[in-house]
C-alpha cells in the first residue's frame, strides 16, 4: 500500500513534473523563430489562452496526502505547518488543496493537476492580470497515473525518460473539462476550435493571428492591462501540443524588419 512516508519523493517529483511545451515554429538562434513548423497538426484542434505566470502541480496520492509543487520542486504537503513561499504558489492553491484532497485522493492512482498561478508579484507579466495585487490560478492540464507503483520502482533515469517522451497519461480535452468541473477549477480560457488547415502559415500571419485573439480572459480586476502571453494549440486527444507566444514572434519579426 502506498505510504508517502516510505515513498521515494525524488521519483514522485520526477513522475509528476510537467515537460516544456514545444513552440509551434522551431526556435532558432538568439531565441528567434525559424520558418519551420516543428509540431504539425491535422484534423480538429483546440486553442486555449497561454497564461504568463508560474507552473504549479497539485499532486493527490493514494494515502490521502496532497502535495503542491512548482515546475521543479515539491513545496508543501497539506498537513505541513510551513510551506515554501516561492512565487506565492502555496498561498494561491492552499485552500483548494484542503478542500479537495478527500475527493481527489484515490487508492488506484496518482492524480496531478497542472495549474498556472498568476497575478501579484508573479513574474514581469503580473500587471497584465491585476492592478490590485490579486492572485489567481487556472487549470491547463491533468494526468492520472494508474501504474504509479511500477513507474516508481524504475531507476531514476528511466523515470525521466518516460516523462520526457510522452509517458505521462494526460487527459484529453473532454476529460480535462470534466476534471475541472469535478474539482471546481477555472480552466484556461478556450479561444479556438478549428481544423488544422485554418491555422496560419508563416511567422507574420501567425503574429496577426495571435493579435486577433483579443485581450486576456484572465484579468483578475478591471485595472489589469490584459495583454495575453499567447495561445496553446492541442489536438483533442492531446497527442500533439504546441505554444505560440506573442513575444517570440515580435522579437523575430522585429529583427527581420530591423527593429531593436
Amino acid at each position: 500500500m502506498f505510504d508517502i512516508r516510505q515513498a521515494d519523493l525524488h521519483k514522485l517529483n520526477s513522475i509528476t513534473k510537467y515537460p516544456s511545451i514545444p513552440t509551434y515554429y522551431a526556435l532558432g538562434d538568439r531565441g528567434g523563430l525559424r520558418e519551420e513548423v516543428q509540431v504539425p497538426f491535422s484534423g480538429r484542434d483546440v486553442g486555449t489562452e497561454k497564461v504568463d505566470g508560474t507552473n504549479c502541480r497539485l499532486v493527490f496520492v493514494p494515502d490521502g496526502s496532497a502535495i503542491v509543487g512548482s515546475r521543479e520542486d515539491l513545496l508543501w504537503e497539506r498537513r505541513d505547518l510551513i510551506g515554501n513561499p516561492a512565487m506565492g504558489i502555496v498561498e494561491a492553491v492552499r485552500d483548494a488543496v484542503g478542500r479537495l484532497h478527500g475527493r481527489l485522493c484515490r487508492p488506484d492512482r496518482v492524480a496531478v493537476y497542472y495549474v498556472e498561478v498568476f497575478g501579484r508579484n508573479v513574474g514581469g507579466a503580473a500587471r497584465q492580470y491585476t492592478r490590485e495585487g490579486k492572485l489567481g490560478f487556472r487549470l491547463f492540464d491533468a494526468a492520472l497515473i494508474q501504474d504509479f507503483e511500477e513507474v516508481l520502482g524504475w531507476p531514476a533515469e528511466r523515470v525521466a525518460h518516460w516523462r520526457d517522451h510522452g509517458g505521462q497519461p494526460y487527459l484529453d480535452a473532454d476529460g480535462l473539462a470534466r476534471a475541472a468541473a469535478e474539482a471546481g477549477f477555472d480552466p484556461v480560457p478556450a479561444l479556438l476550435d478549428l481544423d488544422a488547415a485554418q491555422l496560419p502559415a508563416g511567422l507574420e500571419e501567425t503574429h496577426r493571428f495571435l493579435l486577433g485573439c483579443g485581450p486576456s480572459r484572465c484579468k483578475l480586476d478591471e485595472g489589469a492591462e490584459g495583454i495575453p502571453e499567447g495561445v496553446v494549440i492541442r489536438s483533442p486527444d492531446r497527442s500533439r501540443i504546441a505554444k505560440l507566444r506573442r513575444e517570440d514572434y515580435e522579437r523575430t519579426l522585429g529583427r527581420r524588419h530591423g527593429k531593436k
